[in-house]
């Protein structure tokens, strides 16, 4: 906007009509008689104060921007500043004149100071250094005056309302930017500055706070983490816990209330051992026998039959002497389930295998080894007398070199030669670690352009290939191969009723958490509801107690 504005800067006298009677508003830029300027008038409100009347109201009608002009504007420019000369209660400091003189012409203080130098002083109060300059040696920094009413503040400064808080290491219990903190160790208050730059001791005493620490290594991605986790290392969740708090001998007197009399009451029963641990079972088992002089496991067999049964003695059966004697049953008569004894042997650790053939020793007066050289043959024999060595190195370490090695080996005794060389096969997966193996397993695909799987599955045939299929298939998704058992157990007409329950009572308290959601995710139906829907009665709620409907 230019100036002066359209139709001129009102006349000196105002405009017509004006100056008014006495006890009216003088005219709009007209100046204020004499002992009456600044805000508030000296003699308030009514009788000439502000607002003005509606003849001149503020804003001033197509008059200059931000600042207002000299001669005009709000509020109207006083005389002497604030507080106003005459009729004041305020009365003038020492010297005449006003406190801080406004700016000539409204807007921000010039650059050297306030006009006319620093303010006078009052007795009593030591004046502030001019803004942007260091205060006289001996006197403490100050904050810069702040802008009148309605101004914007300081370039640089902080806004309204913002608390005069320091930075820095705050004490025990305090925030940063609370009044009181310490300053940071790298400022320097201004006095301090003054003095030499450095700050007094007991600031830099608090700067300094606790030593810092070096920051964390970065992790290993989870994936990479992972992938080297052994199979005795893998986070695995069972479906049946421990009970807290738990009494053996309150258990033992409902075992017996239960199978007392005529009748059975199947569901206490189920309940009861449906929710204690394998170890909570044995203690029953012990405690039962104290008790009353009676083996539990005989009132069992007495009182039950068929599928529920031998679901709830496998229960009562210890980890390593159940696997036992599944072997046991596997090999005994006519016939051989090698299934079973693949299932076994192909998928335990070294530790699980160790005690598995000291149960077989001591139950069944047998050696396992002996036992499985006498009920198989060819080189299925030699696979199962691999695993019965339980000498797998167990080891998370990677040899990227001997991976590529090996793999290329498993390419030379399959896939690129006419026949197969099986011996060299049962070499690697029988003994290598399954991290070891992982990645051998990737290394063939790529010499090969084929999954290790594929090619077992064209190079080999019976019981073998179930073997090295189990192996690989463990070495890629334990809880998967667990979860395809369990589902060749219940499709088509019929029900495997000892395979399904040796799976699901096996791996109670191992991972069937994992079972169950690898289930899920390869058939897209809950485990749950399969078994819901393939088992009745007792032995139904019975599995389904253990296998939780949660997923």
């Amino acid at each position: 906007m230019s100036y002066p504005p359209p139709g001129g800067y009102p006349p000196p006298g105002g405009y017509p009509g004006y100056p008014p009677q006495p006890g009216q508003q003088p005219g709009y830029g007209a100046p204020p008689p004499p002992g009456g300027g600044g805000y508030p008038p000296p003699a308030g409100y009514p009788g000439g104060g502000y607002p003005p009347p509606a003849t001149g109201g503020y804003p001033p009608p197509a008059t200059g921007g931000y600042p207002p002009p000299a001669t005009g504007g709000y509020p109207p420019p006083p005389a002497s500043g604030y507080p106003p000369p005459g009729g004041s209660n305020y009365p003038p400091p020492p010297g005449g004149g006003g406190g801080y003189p406004p700016p000539a012409s409204g807007g921000y203080p010039a650059p050297g100071g306030y006009p006319g130098g620093a303010p006078q002083a009052v007795p009593g109060f030591t004046a502030p250094a001019p803004y942007g300059q260091q205060p006289p040696p001996g006197q403490p920094p100050s904050y810069p005056a702040q802008p009148g009413y309605g101004q914007q503040p300081p370039p640089g400064a902080a806004p309204y309302g913002a608390p005069p808080g320091q930075y820095g290491a705050p004490a025990p219990g305090q925030m940063y930017g609370q009044p009181g903190a310490p300053p940071p160790a790298a400022y320097v208050p201004v006095a301090a500055a003054a003095a030499g730059g450095r700050p007094p001791a007991g600031v830099a005493a608090a700067a300094s706070g606790p030593p810092r620490q070096a920051p964390a290594p970065a992790s290993q991605p989870p994936t990479a983490a992972m992938g080297s986790l052994a199979i005795n290392e893998q986070a695995t969740h069972g479906t049946v816990v421990p009970i807290r708090p738990f009494d053996a001998e309150a258990d033992c007197e409902l075992y017996r209330k239960a199978m007392r009399g005529a009748g059975t009451d199947e569901a206490t029963l189920i309940n009861l051992i449906a929710t204690r641990s394998n170890e909570q079972r044995q203690k029953i088992k012990l405690t039962y026998k104290t008790m009353y002089g009676k083996d539990l496991i005989r009132d069992i067999k007495s009182e039950l039959s068929g599928n529920l049964e031998e679901c709830m003695l496998a229960l009562f059966m210890s980890g390593p002497y159940y696997d036992a004697h599944q072997l046991h049953r596997a090999m005994k008569g006519a016939g051989t389930d090698e299934t079973t004894l693949i299932e076994i042997l192909c998928t335990r650790t070294n530790k699980e295998i160790e005690a598995i053939k000291a149960e077989f020793k001591k139950n069944y007066h047998k050696d396992l080894e002996k036992s499985c050289v006498s009920e198989t043959s060819g080189h299925f024999k030699r696979l199962l007398v691999s695993m019965c060595q339980a000498n797998r190195d167990e080891s998370t370490n990677v040899d990227m070199a001997k991976a590529t090695k090996e793999a290329q080996d498993l390419f030379q005794a399959g896939e690129k030669k006419w026949g197969t060389d099986e011996s060299r096969f049962n070499v690697i997966l029988a003994s290598r670690s399954f991290p070891q193996l992982r990645a051998t397993f990737s290394e063939y695909t790529k010499i090969s352009q084929r999954d290790i799987a594929n090619s077992i599955q064209r190079e080999m045939s019976g019981d073998l290939k179930g073997g090295f299929l189990a192996i690989v298939e463990c070495v890629r998704n334990r809880p998967m191969f667990f979860a395809d058992r369990l589902y060749k157990s219940m499709k088509g007409a019929g029900t495997n009723d000892s395979n399904l329950i040796r799976v699901v009572v096996s791996r109670s308290e191992i991972d069937l958490v994992e079972i169950k959601k690898a289930f899920l995710e390869r058939y897209h139906k809950t485990l749950y509801k399969m078994i819901e829907g393939d088992t009745s009665g007792d032995y139904k709620r019975l599995l389904l107690g253990i296998v939780g409907q949660g997923v």
